[in-house]
C-alpha cells in the first residue's frame, strides 16, 4: 500500500515538473541575431565602349520598416520592440528587439488579428481568431528574427504575441502600427 502511494506521488510530481517546467523561471536564454539582409551578387557586365571604368554598381535597397509596436506585459512582465521589416529581396521579417520576458514552456511567436488588450482580459484572446505561429521563441531575451509568410496581410494581422501554447496564455503582446 505504501509502495503504491509512493509510486503514485512520484508519478504526480514527475508529471507536474514536466508540465510546468518551473526551472525555466530561473534560466534565461539570450539571442543576439542581426537583421539578416540578403544581398544580390554584383552584376558584372562588360563596359560599353567609352564608358568610365570607375562606375560603381548601384547600392542594394536598404531594409524598410513597415510596422512597429511596443510589447506590453500580460501573464509575465514583458518588454521590447516589435518591427516588421521588408528586406531588399522583398521578403518580410518580424523582428523582436530588446526582448525581455520570462522563460517558459512551449513559447511561440504569433502574429494575429486579435486586438491587443491591457491587463488580464488580454491574456487569452490571441487564439480566438486568425493567428499564425512564426515559430518557437528562440530566447526570452535579446534580438531575434522570424520570417513572415508571404500571405500575411498586415492590414488584418495587427498584433504579435509571445504565446505559451502549454497554458494558452500570452506572456506579452504588441499592437503593430504602420510606419
Amino acid at each position: 500500500m505504501l509502495a503504491a502511494a509512493l509510486i503514485a506521488a512520484t508519478l504526480a510530481v514527475s508529471v507536474g515538473l514536466y508540465w510546468f517546467q518551473p526551472w525555466k523561471l530561473w534560466q534565461d536564454e539570450t539571442v543576439r541575431e542581426e537583421l539578416a539582409v540578403p544581398t544580390a551578387p554584383p552584376v558584372t557586365a562588360p563596359p560599353s565602349p567609352g564608358a568610365s571604368r570607375s562606375t560603381a554598381p548601384p547600392a542594394p535597397p536598404a531594409p524598410e520598416t513597415l510596422a512597429t509596436g511596443e510589447l506590453i506585459s500580460h501573464e509575465h512582465r514583458t518588454r521590447g520592440t516589435v518591427k516588421v521589416v521588408r528586406l531588399p529581396d522583398g521578403s518580410r521579417t518580424l523582428r523582436l528587439e530588446g526582448l525581455d520576458t520570462s522563460n517558459g514552456p512551449d513559447l511561440h511567436v504569433w502574429i494575429t488579428d486579435a486586438p491587443v488588450k491591457e491587463g488580464r482580459e488580454g491574456w487569452s484572446v490571441f487564439d480566438d481568431g486568425a493567428h499564425e505561429s512564426l515559430g518557437k521563441l528562440k530566447g526570452n531575451k535579446g534580438d531575434q528574427n522570424y520570417a513572415l509568410p508571404a500571405g500575411i496581410d498586415l492590414d488584418e494581422f495587427t498584433g504579435v504575441s509571445i504565446w505559451c501554447a502549454r497554458f494558452s496564455v500570452s506572456f506579452g503582446a504588441a499592437e503593430l502600427a504602420p510606419v
